[in-house]
């Protein structure tokens, strides 16, 4: 089993007096190379007047942005104390111990427009830049960082399920193969929210429960899925159980079902679809 995560969209800086990154210890060595381009041509456009536009963020983040240009120097902790959005508080990776704890580092990857990929160990200070991003002296980062990407995680991948919790940026920056010697079962998380009969899709609510498949899929006693279909079997497991509860409303909801959906084109992934109401 291999989760793929996006990053949460805000991060949470480490305390200060921490030691930085070393980047020569971060999740696939390979990658050194292209982080320290992305890292350089970062900082040189974070110190740019324009700087928020060409990141694409709101003039609020500017401050966000300034921390840009210092990184290689800021204080750093594990990703899992960086990343703090929707989907990190549901999964709780950062208290997960033993057995489970083995199984994140071993199974859970989140992509990252400036690192590539990072285990949830991975000692990373706080940043701001988006996959989606067209950046100067580098190009759009989901292209750069492909062939790197494909070169460390085809291998990773093969023969193995390829859970895809990743929004469609970061989905870009690496598709598992599912065909040939070397095919992954590759399957992407949809959830939509069930009311009065229908069916739509939802946004806050989904990464929530992409957050919840996450960590019990890692907590859960029985062994990893290692094909969509032991995949759907372990999602099951959390049918009729309440997972959450509703912005706003305060309304808690629940897991209805998941169906597993054959893939649209043949080198797309099938479709993991759980139902909340």
């Amino acid at each position: 089993m291999l989760i793929c995560l996006p990053p949460s969209e805000g991060k949470t800086p480490a305390p200060d007096g921490a030691a930085p990154v070393d980047l020569t210890a971060l999740t696939a060595p390979s990658l050194t190379p292209r982080r320290e381009k992305v890292l350089n041509a970062l900082a040189e456009v974070s110190a740019r007047p324009d700087a928020t536009d060409v990141l694409k963020v709101g003039a609020g983040l500017a401050d966000e942005v300034a921390r840009n240009t210092a990184l290689r120097t800021a204080a750093a902790a594990p990703a899992t104390d960086v990343y703090t959005g929707v989907l990190y508080a549901a999964a709780g990776l950062g208290d997960l111990t033993g057995t489970a704890a083995a199984r994140a580092a071993s199974s859970v990857l989140v992509f990252s427009g400036l690192w590539g990929v990072v285990a949830p160990g991975d000692r990373i200070p706080a940043y701001r830049l988006s996959m989606g991003v067209d950046l100067p002296g580098i190009g759009k980062l989901g292209t750069a960082w492909r062939d790197d990407l494909a070169a460390v995680l085809d291998a990773r991948a093969a023969g193995d399920v390829v859970v895809d919790c990743r929004s469609a940026a970061y989905a870009a920056a690496w598709k598992p193969r599912t065909t040939g010697p070397d095919a992954t079962d590759w399957v992407a998380v949809r959830v939509v929210r069930e009311h009065d009969g229908k069916r739509t899709v939802v946004s806050h609510n989904a990464k929530h429960t992409r957050g919840v498949l996450t960590g019990h899929l890692l907590r859960r006693a029985g062994a990893a899925p290692t094909s969509a279909e032991t995949l759907l079997a372990a999602a099951r497991e959390l049918d009729g159980q309440v997972i959450g509860t509703e912005v706003g409303t305060g309304l808690s909801y629940r897991m209805v079902e998941a169906t597993l959906h054959d893939a649209t084109t043949r080198t797309g992934p099938r479709t993991l679809e759980i139902v909340i109401a």
